[in-house]
Protein backbone atom coordinates (compact mmCIF):
# COMPACT_ATOMS: atom_id res chain seq x y z
CA UNK A 1 0.00 0.00 0.00
CA UNK A 2 1.63 3.18 -1.19
CA UNK A 3 1.94 5.78 1.55
CA UNK A 4 0.93 9.35 0.85
CA UNK A 5 3.27 10.83 2.82
CA UNK A 6 5.32 10.83 0.17
CA UNK A 7 3.73 12.65 -2.01
CA UNK A 8 4.63 16.40 -0.42
CA UNK A 9 1.72 18.62 0.34
CA UNK A 10 -0.96 19.89 -1.70
CA UNK A 11 -0.66 23.46 -3.35
CA UNK A 12 -3.18 26.03 -3.21
CA UNK A 13 -4.73 26.97 -6.03
CA UNK A 14 -4.64 30.93 -7.45
CA UNK A 15 -7.30 33.21 -6.15
CA UNK A 16 -8.18 32.78 -9.52
CA UNK A 17 -9.06 29.55 -9.40
CA UNK A 18 -10.69 29.13 -5.87
CA UNK A 19 -14.75 27.94 -6.78
CA UNK A 20 -16.75 25.86 -4.88
CA UNK A 21 -17.16 22.92 -7.30
CA UNK A 22 -20.72 22.25 -6.34
CA UNK A 23 -21.80 25.67 -7.31
CA UNK A 24 -23.48 25.49 -11.46
CA UNK A 25 -21.46 26.87 -13.75
CA UNK A 26 -23.16 28.24 -16.56
CA UNK A 27 -22.26 30.19 -19.67
CA UNK A 28 -23.41 33.47 -20.31
CA UNK A 29 -23.76 36.19 -23.36
CA UNK A 30 -23.94 39.50 -22.47
CA UNK A 31 -24.63 42.68 -25.00
CA UNK A 32 -23.47 45.82 -23.78
CA UNK A 33 -24.35 48.93 -24.82
CA UNK A 34 -21.77 51.74 -24.20
CA UNK A 35 -20.34 55.02 -25.90
CA UNK A 36 -18.27 54.69 -28.91
CA UNK A 37 -14.99 56.00 -26.92
CA UNK A 38 -11.10 55.38 -26.74
CA UNK A 39 -10.53 53.62 -23.43
CA UNK A 40 -14.18 51.78 -23.27
CA UNK A 41 -13.43 48.50 -24.24
CA UNK A 42 -9.95 48.89 -21.87
CA UNK A 43 -12.18 49.81 -18.69
CA UNK A 44 -14.57 46.54 -19.56
CA UNK A 45 -11.72 44.37 -20.23
CA UNK A 46 -10.35 45.26 -16.96
CA UNK A 47 -13.39 44.95 -14.65
CA UNK A 48 -12.83 40.93 -16.06
CA UNK A 49 -9.48 40.46 -15.15
CA UNK A 50 -9.33 42.64 -12.20
CA UNK A 51 -11.76 40.27 -10.42
CA UNK A 52 -10.21 37.00 -12.16
CA UNK A 53 -13.25 36.15 -14.14
CA UNK A 54 -12.67 35.25 -17.75
CA UNK A 55 -14.02 35.99 -21.09
CA UNK A 56 -14.76 33.14 -23.89
CA UNK A 57 -15.81 35.64 -26.61
CA UNK A 58 -15.73 39.49 -27.34
CA UNK A 59 -16.80 41.57 -30.23
CA UNK A 60 -17.25 45.22 -30.60
CA UNK A 61 -18.73 47.13 -33.58
CA UNK A 62 -20.80 49.95 -33.72
CA UNK A 63 -24.53 49.97 -34.01
CA UNK A 64 -26.05 53.63 -34.28
CA UNK A 65 -25.88 54.97 -37.86
CA UNK A 66 -23.30 57.96 -36.43
CA UNK A 67 -21.07 55.56 -34.69
CA UNK A 68 -21.76 57.25 -31.39
CA UNK A 69 -22.86 54.03 -29.66
CA UNK A 70 -21.04 50.55 -29.59
CA UNK A 71 -22.28 46.83 -28.84
CA UNK A 72 -19.50 44.94 -26.87
CA UNK A 73 -20.59 40.91 -26.99
CA UNK A 74 -19.04 38.92 -24.51
CA UNK A 75 -19.25 35.23 -23.22
CA UNK A 76 -18.82 34.40 -20.44
CA UNK A 77 -19.08 31.29 -17.47
CA UNK A 78 -19.98 31.62 -13.87
CA UNK A 79 -22.00 31.16 -11.46
CA UNK A 80 -25.23 32.49 -10.36
CA UNK A 81 -23.81 34.75 -7.80
CA UNK A 82 -20.71 35.91 -9.94
CA UNK A 83 -22.71 36.38 -13.18
CA UNK A 84 -24.86 39.17 -11.22
CA UNK A 85 -22.02 40.64 -9.89
CA UNK A 86 -20.40 40.81 -13.71
CA UNK A 87 -23.93 42.46 -14.67
CA UNK A 88 -23.84 45.04 -11.08
CA UNK A 89 -20.22 46.20 -12.23
CA UNK A 90 -20.65 46.37 -15.74
CA UNK A 91 -24.05 48.70 -15.11
CA UNK A 92 -21.85 50.81 -12.86
CA UNK A 93 -19.24 51.94 -15.48
CA UNK A 94 -19.86 55.23 -16.81
CA UNK A 95 -19.43 55.10 -20.20
CA UNK A 96 -22.31 51.76 -19.94
CA UNK A 97 -25.92 52.59 -21.35
CA UNK A 98 -27.15 49.24 -20.18
CA UNK A 99 -26.04 45.34 -19.95
CA UNK A 100 -28.42 42.36 -21.25
CA UNK A 101 -27.55 39.20 -20.45
CA UNK A 102 -29.26 37.20 -22.97
CA UNK A 103 -29.29 33.80 -22.07
CA UNK A 104 -31.55 35.18 -19.18
CA UNK A 105 -34.16 37.50 -21.08
CA UNK A 106 -35.00 34.74 -23.58
CA UNK A 107 -34.50 32.76 -27.17
CA UNK A 108 -31.46 34.22 -28.70
CA UNK A 109 -29.86 33.98 -32.19
CA UNK A 110 -25.67 33.18 -31.40
CA UNK A 111 -23.45 32.85 -34.42
CA UNK A 112 -19.44 33.20 -35.37
CA UNK A 113 -17.41 33.52 -38.09
CA UNK A 114 -14.24 31.28 -38.52
CA UNK A 115 -11.68 31.08 -41.46
CA UNK A 116 -9.97 27.93 -41.75
CA UNK A 117 -6.82 27.68 -43.79
CA UNK A 118 -6.29 23.80 -44.13
CA UNK A 119 -3.16 22.55 -46.01
CA UNK A 120 -3.81 19.07 -47.54
CA UNK A 121 -2.51 16.38 -50.10
CA UNK A 122 -4.43 15.86 -53.23
CA UNK A 123 -7.03 13.19 -51.44
CA UNK A 124 -7.25 15.28 -48.66
CA UNK A 125 -7.85 18.26 -50.86
CA UNK A 126 -11.57 16.29 -52.36
CA UNK A 127 -11.89 15.71 -48.72
CA UNK A 128 -11.95 18.76 -47.18
CA UNK A 129 -13.90 20.28 -50.27
CA UNK A 130 -17.19 17.24 -49.32
CA UNK A 131 -16.52 18.27 -45.56
CA UNK A 132 -16.82 21.83 -46.11
CA UNK A 133 -20.08 21.23 -48.51
CA UNK A 134 -22.01 19.23 -45.83
CA UNK A 135 -21.03 22.27 -43.33
CA UNK A 136 -22.25 24.87 -45.83
CA UNK A 137 -18.47 26.28 -45.72
CA UNK A 138 -17.82 28.23 -49.05
CA UNK A 139 -13.80 28.11 -50.36
CA UNK A 140 -12.58 32.00 -49.73
CA UNK A 141 -9.23 31.59 -50.94
CA UNK A 142 -7.64 28.40 -52.48
CA UNK A 143 -3.77 27.57 -54.13
CA UNK A 144 -2.60 24.03 -55.50
CA UNK A 145 -1.65 22.64 -51.72
CA UNK A 146 -4.18 24.61 -49.59
CA UNK A 147 -7.76 26.02 -49.18
CA UNK A 148 -8.98 28.66 -47.18
CA UNK A 149 -12.99 28.11 -45.71
CA UNK A 150 -15.19 30.55 -44.83
CA UNK A 151 -18.09 29.49 -42.26
CA UNK A 152 -20.61 30.92 -40.42
CA UNK A 153 -22.97 29.26 -37.24
CA UNK A 154 -23.32 28.09 -33.49
CA UNK A 155 -20.02 27.79 -31.92
CA UNK A 156 -20.50 23.79 -31.89
CA UNK A 157 -20.94 24.02 -35.64
CA UNK A 158 -17.70 25.75 -36.21
CA UNK A 159 -15.68 23.62 -33.43
CA UNK A 160 -16.96 20.29 -35.63
CA UNK A 161 -15.82 21.77 -38.45
CA UNK A 162 -12.45 22.81 -37.48
CA UNK A 163 -11.57 19.55 -35.80
CA UNK A 164 -12.63 17.65 -38.91
CA UNK A 165 -10.01 20.02 -41.19
CA UNK A 166 -7.29 19.59 -38.28
CA UNK A 167 -7.89 15.69 -39.42
CA UNK A 168 -7.35 16.31 -43.35
CA UNK A 169 -4.34 18.52 -42.42
CA UNK A 170 -2.43 21.73 -40.91
CA UNK A 171 -4.67 23.99 -40.26
CA UNK A 172 -4.73 27.91 -39.33
CA UNK A 173 -8.08 29.51 -37.86
CA UNK A 174 -9.36 33.30 -37.55
CA UNK A 175 -12.74 33.73 -35.35
CA UNK A 176 -14.93 35.81 -35.08
CA UNK A 177 -16.09 35.59 -31.48
CA UNK A 178 -19.95 35.43 -30.61
CA UNK A 179 -22.19 37.45 -32.30
CA UNK A 180 -25.52 37.30 -30.30
CA UNK A 181 -28.76 39.20 -30.55
CA UNK A 182 -32.60 38.46 -29.41
CA UNK A 183 -35.25 36.80 -30.40
CA UNK A 184 -37.96 38.64 -31.19
CA UNK A 185 -39.88 41.61 -32.34
CA UNK A 186 -38.42 43.74 -29.16
CA UNK A 187 -35.46 45.91 -30.37
CA UNK A 188 -32.70 46.62 -27.85
CA UNK A 189 -32.34 50.75 -27.28
CA UNK A 190 -29.55 52.40 -27.45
Amino acid sequence: MASNATAGPQQPGAAYTFQDQDKDLRRHTFAVIVDNEPGVLARVIGLFSGRGYNIESLTVSTVTEDESVSRINIVTTGTAMIIEQIKAQLNRLVPVHNVHDLTIEGPSVEKELALVKVRATEHQRRESLRIADIFGATVADTTLESFVFQISGSQDKVNSFIELMRALGETEVARSGIVAVSRGAQITTV
